[in-house]
């Protein structure tokens, strides 16, 4: 049975990892489906090349040419008819008649017993069906090779015209994160532009009294503000429009305003802090005033207190759907935490991202790793390779949500199941590398 956003199960229960993401997933998705009914001219846009790096595609990008555009080979060596393979001779002679270069075809005809000297890429003559590796042939003279019949097949090495791509067919279909590698693939086909989703609009808050500014002086039990640097870049990763919506106090008049400020420019709202016990009470107000609140607690290390939900459309926002609302804790590694899990495949999901899935790998663990049943544990930790050659992992030391370091330290999280116990030391583990993420 699905759960609705304010089902009392969800607020007031901790929340596996696996049933989080999918209230998110099946929420944000209920967005998508309402925005179908939305006539949004800004959805798309057609940008440079090199700018869509990050960007989402909004269509399947059809080839215009076949790929490659003509037989060639795929060798440097020596292109003939492998007809006279088929002779039952052990060892075959050629007389080279002449060159072919990539970007240069040679023009003229190949004979029976006659070879053309082929670069890789250079297109294949009508003539010849078969190229010979040169390391595999003999320099009889300056015009003359030789090699053994048994040593290849009648056709191999030559490149199919359309082999790899064909006119007309999706070189990259619509939904992709766009890497180095498609913009690449893009610029081999002549394309110069690429119709891409529109960036969404993220607002982003740190909610807190003893929040400051860098401009400002540390005065007793203040603290300078350090999460929405860290979500900037984590955004700025995904190549999003960011609304820096500064530090609010812990108030519910000056958190209402923000939120609805916020939820007037933007697509999602992120903020951090006032999510904990205690705290949460404003921010649980101001969701249920403004809109609804998907859950509040997770079963999860760090990173409990979360809440989930959306903000209704108000005045003077130039979209009529509903603003997604994420509110992550106060302590700085637990606002990575949870944007890694939770945030940024939401993000690529109301993106129209195709793939949105954090990729998950194995090591073995260096130290045994202390773990009580009941909750997911993401602890940081560095991956690297043992004294075998195989994939080993260790933790960055102490653990704590609110130690920083151990996350700049640390290139991937060790993940520890709900149900799983104490890890000894040797054992596989599942890993999240921060860079298979962003």
């Amino acid at each position: 049975m699905s759960q609705s956003p304010n089902d009392p199960i969800l607020l007031t229960s901790s929340l596996h990892v696996d049933e989080a993401r999918k209230a998110i997933a099946n929420l944000v998705n209920q967005l998508l489906q309402e925005a179908q009914s939305i006539n949004d001219s800004d959805a798309f846009e057609i940008v440079p090349l090199d700018q869509a790096i990050n960007r989402i595609l909004a269509e399947d990008l059809l080839s215009p040419i076949d790929v490659p555009a003509a037989d060639n080979s795929a060798m440097d060596g020596f292109a003939f008819d492998g007809k006279c393979l088929e002779g039952g001779q052990a060892e075959i002679k050629l007389r080279i008649v002449g060159t072919a270069l990539a970007g240069k075809p040679y023009t003229g005809k190949i004979a029976n017993g006659e070879c053309l000297k082929i670069m890789t890429g250079a297109v294949m003559p009508s003539d010849c069906d078969t190229v010979i590796p040169q390391e595999f042939t003999a320099s009889l003279d300056a015009k003359h090779i030789a090699f053994k019949a048994n040593q290849l097949k009648a056709g191999e090495n030559r490149r199919m015209r359309g082999e790899d791509l064909q006119k007309g067919k999706a070189a990259i279909t619509a939904g992709r994160l766009l890497r180095p590698s498609d913009l690449g693939l893009a610029a081999s086909l002549g394309i110069s532009t690429l119709k891409v989703k529109r960036k969404l609009k993220v607002a982003i808050l740190s909610s807190g009294n003893e929040l400051r500014t860098l401009d400002q002086t540390l005065d007793a039990g203040s603290i300078y503000d350090s999460n929405r640097y860290s979500l900037t870049g984590l955004l700025n990763r995904l190549n999003l429009d960011i609304i820096d919506c500064g530090i609010v106090r812990d108030d519910p008049t000056s958190l209402k305003q923000a939120f609805i400020d916020a939820a007037s420019k933007a697509d999602v709202l992120i903020s951090s802090g006032g999510v904990s016990v205690g705290e949460a009470d404003f921010t649980k107000q101001i969701m249920q005033e403004l809109g609804d609140v998907g859950f509040w607690k997770i079963a999860m290390r760090p990173g409990r207190p979360m809440a989930f939900g959306t903000l209704r459309p108000v005045s003077g926002k130039t979209s009529e759907s509903k603003t997604l609302f994420f509110g992550l804790p106060g302590n700085p590694v637990a606002v990575m935490v949870t944007f890694y899990q939770f945030v940024r495949s939401a993000l690529l999901q109301l993106n129209g991202a195709s793939q949105t899935e954090v990729p998950v790998v194995q090591a073995i663990s260096e130290t045994a790793i202390r773990k009580k049943p009941g909750r997911t544990e993401f602890q940081r930790a560095i991956l690297g390779r043992n004294a075998e050659g195989k994939p080993s992992v260790k933790l960055t030391g102490s653990q704590g949500a609110g130690i920083l370091r151990s996350m700049s330290e640390a290139n991937c999280f060790v993940i520890l199941g709900h149900d799983q116990g104490n890890v000894a030391a040797g054992e596989w583990v599942d890993i999240a590398l921060f860079d298979g993420l962003l």
